[in-house]
């Protein structure tokens, strides 16, 4: 059985060759290990083995992990779930990044609640790209409005847009929702507000990530190429 070292040294080779291939740099894309349900002795592994960045949707669950892996100083905790009203005081006070930022009231409350000695929560705007029912996520016609917002939020940093296109789409389908998402971003750079850099693109996961590099992305979020089927 492959150890999770082994598996990240599999899939950072996906990652440049795919990068390569696109013409891009490999430095242009990051790997965001899933590591929701996970335990923090698997996480430990990855660190070992160079991963740095971690991926949790479950904020009690994470906080466990965090306390468990605190001696690990250079570990980078990153929100990728639906936020929850009730839970944005602890996501604002516990992480580095949240991919799944969704409308006004819930940036509004990670910005009051992010203590402004810390630097800026890195927020994503999530993206139902397919507009799907059983997907979280704002329609692209809603992104000006929430970039404009976030724009006055001097706790937040405003780093791009997430999606988690429907997997059971014909790859040309998927591809185009890849596109779409990253023509978005292009649209947003524009229009320049200036909460943000506006770098990032986080779209791609164990399956799909080639095509997504592809198609720009810079964050792939992997989970069961590192860890396993849960």
């Amino acid at each position: 059985m492959s150890s999770i070292a082994d598996n990240i040294g599999s899939v950072t080779r996906r990652i440049q060759k795919a990068t390569l291939k696109a013409g891009r740099k490999a430095s242009s894309v990051k790997l965001l290990a899933v590591s929701k349900k996970r335990p923090a002795d698997d996480l430990r592994a990855a660190f070992d083995a160079g991963q740095r960045a971690f991926g949790e949707s479950y904020v009690q669950e994470a906080l466990d992990k965090m306390e468990a892996l605190a001696d690990l100083d250079s570990i980078e905790w990153h929100f990728i779930g639906p936020v929850q009203s009730n839970k944005t005081r602890q996501i604002a006070e516990a992480f580095h990044w949240v991919h799944s930022v969704d409308r006004i009231k819930i940036a509004q409350r990670l910005n009051e609640q992010r203590d402004s000695a810390l630097r800026p929560l890195n927020i994503c705007l999530q993206v139902n790209i397919n507009n799907e029912d059983s997907k979280s996520g704002c329609t692209l016609e809603e992104l000006t409005e929430l970039a404009d917002a976030i724009e006055e939020m001097p706790n937040l940093s405003l780093r791009g847009l997430m999606a988690i296109p429907d997997p059971d789409q014909p790859e040309a389908e998927l591809r185009a929702s890849f596109r779409r998402l990253a023509n978005a971003l292009k649209k947003l750079r524009q229009e320049a507000p200036a909460s943000g850099p506006l770098d990032t693109l986080s779209m791609g996961m164990s399956d799909d990530l080639e095509m997504a590099i592809e198609e720009g992305s810079t964050w792939v979020r992997v989970g069961t190429a590192l860890f396993g089927p849960r």
